[in-house]
């Protein structure tokens, strides 16, 4: 995968303004557990009859990875909104830093981290970003899992070659 993997290209439009399912405004690192827990128990609360426990928990990767990488490289505020968009979600996660793209790490070693933008494009369904007026909106759209698109979206092990992680077990 190459920086190319991040386009900047607009979020989805259904067509009308989606219902917003959770929001968030972090300030700290810090405080990502709590608010994971948090958008954790409103999905539970609210899981759509179509969606299975494994599409939050990949919301919930993905949110955690696109919100710490805005309190880490964008500049406050760092503003979080999921909306429901009748198949799936869409997250999207706001800073000012507009003259910053979303960079996946090239040739690092993975021990170092900085693989994240890697793991929620594998995730989504669609992904991109976008600057809109003063703020730079990074976003991933996660659809709720058909028995096809499960085995695509799964990660690889440890020690297991990408190219591997699609093929069954």
């Amino acid at each position: 995968m190459s920086e190319a993997l991040w386009a900047q290209r607009p979020a989805p439009d259904a067509g009308a303004p989606l219902p917003v399912v959770w929001r968030a405004a972090p300030v700290a690192l810090a405080e990502l557990t709590d608010l994971r827990g948090q958008l954790r128990a409103q999905l539970n609360d609210r899981l759509p009859e179509r969606a299975r426990t494994e599409d939050a928990e990949w919301l919930l990767l993905a949110f955690e990875e696109l919100a710490s990488n805005g309190l880490r490289h964008g500049r406050p505020p760092v503003r979080v909104v999921v909306a429901d968009t009748g198949r799936g979600w869409l997250l999207d996660v706001s800073d000012t830093a507009v003259e910053l793209p979303p960079t996946p790490a090239v040739g690092r070693d993975p021990a170092t981290g900085g693989l994240g933008l890697y793991m929620v494009a594998r995730l989504g369904a669609e992904h991109g970003w976008v600057v809109d007026g003063d703020g730079k909106h990074v976003w991933v759209r996660v659809d709720h899992a058909t028995a096809a698109d499960t085995t695509a979206r799964r990660l690889p092990r440890p020690g297991r070659p990408c190219e591997e992680a699609t093929g069954s077990d």
